[in-house]
């Protein structure tokens, strides 16, 4: 395996384009994937009458994304290391096309739940794009890259929500869908013109056990945790499903450490530096989404409730729009802090930004300007904290792990995301006010659910004091006899 500087004293003076193509092709195709995230919010509370069906079986066109991600995330990591990180992101592409194209010609419940869990298996595009920087950008180019690579997870859904809300109102619903695949198409050719394969690859066998081992797990918690709410919390499909969760997890634990050549390579997660960057994540992840879920709210509840301001979906969209800029810019500076002081301390002073911003939103909630404000400085603090999350995990897994590392990283804030979602309804259903006889979350309930969103920031703080002072050095990959990629070079 060769290094970085290596690889840099190669690609001599024409790396530095082609490095710019790289990051912003690879950026591009990360925004792409997380707009479909966001991309039937608007469309949520109409679905039924789309697709003749209850709200209860339309909520699954949400939830088999969510769960399709999960499993897809550190599977096509693992495939891409093995197989390699370019042609996975091809694959993940490609999936996202095709479950767009399934969705826009959908008229009716299944075709839409197929094509979303098809969408959802396209997740894996944003740590594969981080590694595949990993190995073909030169060395003072990584940290910057995969600082915006990971921020373009927060950047894509900020802007994904005007740009879909403004779809919906003026146009048929299945343009939505037809954009996503559109965008997806130009990723795929970009990604096929300009982004070089890497040649660092761990070869072996795939652990197909440990892949359905570890699937079974997490549709079972996710399940749980994002229908809990609709079943009932004590029922016994919420339980049951949560105690199968625990004992798959830890059988599958028990066998991915006797196995030769693991899914998941559980020493690893388990080193100090892997480790409390994991949990810091799932708490940022957590607090990140407490606000995607109050803010809208806010913005959209009628204003004959005191708290709320009664705008519309498009100008929600709009007012939370320059919080994904800030995040980009943000991702920018988190890279220059990092360098300089290293990536634990960028990634405590974003979960303090997130706190601060999450606790001004107690006294500063009544005005749009207030909300727009709170959400600039919680999107800024989630820039440098994701903007780090790469730099720790690349700093402590060999480069032939890299893409298996970055997906299970993204998986931890994605867990993250589900739990605060689950919370925070609970929370929110049982602090209501009257409303015209209609029962709508209290102003306090909001409160109470961005002082949660502050103390999970803070919980990050709290775990990211124990990571190492300094970032680790990786260790040397198993790869053997794997060759510089130059990012001038030949395109596999």
């Amino acid at each position: 395996m060769s290094d970085s500087p290596a690889r840099n004293a190669e690609a001599g003076p024409s790396a530095p384009p082609r490095a710019n193509a790289v990051v912003a092709i690879l950026a591009f195709a990360g925004i792409t994937v997380s707009l479909m995230q966001t991309l039937v919010i608007p469309i949520v509370p109409e679905l039924p009458k789309y697709l003749n069906a209850s709200a209860s079986n339309t909520a699954w066109a949400v939830t088999a994304t969510l769960l399709a991600a999960a499993v897809a995330t550190p599977v096509v990591g693992r495939l891409g290391d093995m197989f390699g990180k370019r042609r996975m992101l091809l694959a993940s592409i490609v999936l996202l096309v095709s479950g767009s194209v399934v969705c826009a010609l959908s008229d009716s419940l299944v075709p839409m739940i197929v094509g979303r869990t098809i969408q959802g298996l396209a997740a894996a595009v944003v740590p594969l794009g981080m590694s595949v920087m990993r190995d073909v950008l030169p060395a003072e180019r990584l940290a910057g890259s995969t600082a915006l690579m990971s921020a373009s997870l927060g950047v894509g859904g900020a802007l994904g929500l005007p740009s879909a809300a403004f779809i919906a109102d003026n146009y048929d619903w299945h343009v939505l869908f037809w954009t996503s695949a559109a965008l997806g198409v130009a990723a795929l050719a970009l990604v096929l013109l300009i982004v070089p394969e890497s040649k660092v690859r761990t070869g072996g066998t795939f652990d197909l056990l440990g892949a359905l081992g570890l699937s079974a797990a997490l549709v079972s918690l996710l399940l749980a945790v994002s229908k809990g709410a609709d079943w009932g919390w004590t029922s016994g499909t919420t339980l049951g499903l949560f105690a199968a969760s625990a004992m798959v997890f830890l059988l599958w634990g028990r066998y991915e450490l006797r196995t030769s050549q693991p899914l998941v390579d559980l020493r690893t997660t388990a080193r100090r530096q892997v480790l409390f960057t994991n949990l810091a994540s799932v708490a940022l992840g957590f607090s990140m989404f407490a606000m995607s879920l109050v803010l809208p709210q806010v913005l959209q509840l009628p204003e004959q409730t005191g708290y709320g301001l009664g705008r519309s979906m498009l100008a929600v969209g709009l007012i939370l729009a320059p919080q994904g800029l800030v995040m980009m810019t943000m991702s920018a500076v988190s890279a220059r802090i990092t360098k300089a002081k290293g990536p634990k301390t960028t990634l405590m002073i974003g979960a303090v930004i997130v706190a601060a911003g999450y606790s001004l939103s107690t006294v500063l909630m009544a005005e749009i300007w207030h909300i727009t404000l709170v959400a600039c400085i919680i999107g800024g603090g989630v820039g440098f904290a994701y903007g780090a999350m790469p730099a720790l995990i690349m700093g402590a897994v060999p480069a032939s792990e890299t893409a298996a590392a970055n997906s299970l990283n993204t998986l931890m804030r994605s867990m993250g995301t589900s739990f605060a979602s689950a919370l925070a309804g609970v929370i929110l259903a049982q602090m209501t006010t009257d409303f015209g006889g209609y029962p709508l979350p209290s102003e306090n309930g909001f409160k109470t659910v961005m002082a949660i969103g502050a103390g999970a920031a803070l919980l990050a703080f709290f775990l990211a004091s124990f990571l190492p002072r300094h970032r680790a050095a990786a260790p040397d990959p198993v790869t053997e006899g794997a060759e510089p990629v130059e990012v001038s070079g030949a395109r596999s």
